[in-house]
């Protein structure tokens, strides 16, 4: 059974006795799991088995652990046919079973797969399953695959074992891959420059302008300048969206997950839950990106719950029957107008926005998520005449290399020099002097001075600096001007 992202193991005990013939299920099952008795009933039938003409007490062990779910169909099937003598019992205690069972004794797939296969692996176990939930990416153990139920009259010898091969990640051409370009993006360098850094440090990044500017077409572009994933990052990946029951194709190849949820969302949606308790958004993200277009219409609480995920890569929820842990490893970018009409400060539109209005606008922005927001920038109108000769500037490619020089430059510096937790000591004797002169002027809070100078480090990396020069971290202060504190 899935809870959260792990699998749990659930043992299913049998026991037939004289009484009126029918099915018993015990052990805190959910209305689901409860109706798993009328399916294994008609697919005992349909795939040729007969149902005990006894009382059949079915015990999901341990019983105080509510259980949810449809996956103990195949599991309940395969207990009551060896329990009754109509399968060999030889091997079911070396295998896991998941699946659910349609009416005509079909094995179905179930959301969780790669849970499933990581316990398999952790316990040594067979995994038997629907063939849809094969091969297992990233996961080491044997996995057999069972259309139907009729397949196990012979056996669980007779099921023909597959060794899941490793999750395939390899380069990309990421602006191939997603039909998506920088070079559509017109007269907005000084944005990509920013969206470089983001990536490469994966800082979060906010994005404020007027409508039309290309705020959504560099954010949605965002995956195509970032690195493949690594195969521990795709397995995680892979795991989030399979308890979620939905895997991209895009993940599966290796591209970091771009998570963009409509500004309705509710907080369970953004952070996870309902019943059962399922990933939301930002898990959903992990080792990608969440984009949040057009902020300030989130609703605050919503916008709140997210600073602890972003703080520790992880969300923690509680619930009365226990806590559930996922992860939420992301990189936030966000879009946002200036003001409610969203011409404020831009000079060929003029702002028909009350004082008030704007005020009472841009203050859904700021606050504490904004100051856990690395990088700011104003996003201004592209000119016309740009737009309409079509001129082009860095494209996914360039700006994809960049990026990787940043990491690589990065890598090299960890290997020679040893990780540093304090990237201040990183500086030269000037860019210290002129940070602590800017931190004064703009009262930055020590959250603030942090986020700086990791930006800081990030643009050194990128400019194959070793020690962090003043200008690396006077851009990197620009970046805080619509943070606070």
């Amino acid at each position: 059974m899935v809870r959260g992202v792990e699998a749990v193991p659930i043992m299913v005990e049998v026991s037939c006795s004289s009484g009126i013939p029918g099915y018993t299920i015990v052990g805190m099952a959910d209305s689901t799991v409860m109706e798993a008795q009328s399916r294994v009933r008609c697919a005992i039938d349909a795939a040729g088995y007969d149902n005990p003409r006894m009382h059949v007490t079915i015990n999901l062990a341990p019983a105080e652990l509510r259980k949810t779910g449809t996956s103990f169909d195949l599991p309940i099937a395969v207990a009551v046919l060896a329990a009754s003598g109509q399968i060999p019992i030889a091997g079911i205690d070396s295998c896991l079973f998941v699946g659910e069972l349609a009416l005509d004794g079909q094995v179905c797939p179930v959301r969780g797969d790669i849970a499933y296969g990581m316990l398999a692996e952790e316990q040594g176990l067979d995994l038997v399953t629907a063939p849809e939930s094969l091969p297992l990416r990233g996961i080491d153990c044997v996995a057999r695959p069972i259309e139907s139920l009729g397949r196990l009259r012979l056996g669980i010898a007779s099921l023909e074992g597959t060794g899941s091969s490793p999750a395939c990640v390899g380069a990309r051409d990421g602006h191939k891959a997603h039909g998506l370009d920088y070079r559509d993006v017109c007269d907005q360098e000084i944005a990509k420059r920013a969206l470089v850094i983001a990536a490469a440090g994966r800082h979060g990044i906010m994005m404020v302008g007027p409508p039309g500017a290309g705020k959504t077409m560099l954010a949605r572009r965002m995956p195509t300048i970032l690195p493949p994933l690594s195969e521990q990052a795709q397995v995680e990946a892979l795991l989030v969206h399979s308890v979620a029951g939905q895997i991209p194709e895009g993940v599966l190849n290796g591209e970091p997950p771009f998570r963009a949820p409509h500004h309705s969302i509710s907080v369970a949606g953004l952070v996870g839950g309902g019943r059962p308790v399922i990933p939301g958004e930002i898990s959903l993200a992990h080792r990608g990106v969440l984009f949040l277009d057009e902020l300030p219409e989130f609703a605050n609480n919503v916008l709140q719950s997210l600073r602890q995920p972003m703080e520790d890569h992880f969300i923690r929820l509680i619930r009365a029957e226990g806590a559930y842990v996922f992860p939420s490893d992301f990189m936030l970018v966000c879009a946002a107008n200036p003001c409610p009409c969203g011409h404020l400060g831009d000079p060929g539109h003029p702002c028909t926005c009350a004082p008030a209005r704007v005020e009472n606008y841009q203050a859904r922005m700021g606050g504490p998520l904004a100051n856990r927001i690395d990088i700011h920038i104003d996003v201004a109108r592209p000119a016309s005449n740009k737009v309409i000769e079509g001129g082009t500037g860095m494209s996914s490619s360039d700006m994809a290399d960049m990026v990787r020089g940043g990491k690589e430059f990065a890598s090299y510096r960890h290997k020679k020099n040893g990780i540093t937790r304090n990237v201040i000591s990183t500086f030269e004797d000037e860019a210290r002097s002129s940070f602590e002169t800017i931190a004064a002027r703009l009262n930055m809070g020590g959250r603030s001075i942090t986020r700086a100078s990791k930006v800081a480090r990030t643009i050194a990396d990128i400019e194959h600096h070793e020690r962090v020069t003043r200008d690396d971290i006077i851009e990197a202060c620009s970046y805080r001007g619509r943070a606070h504190g």
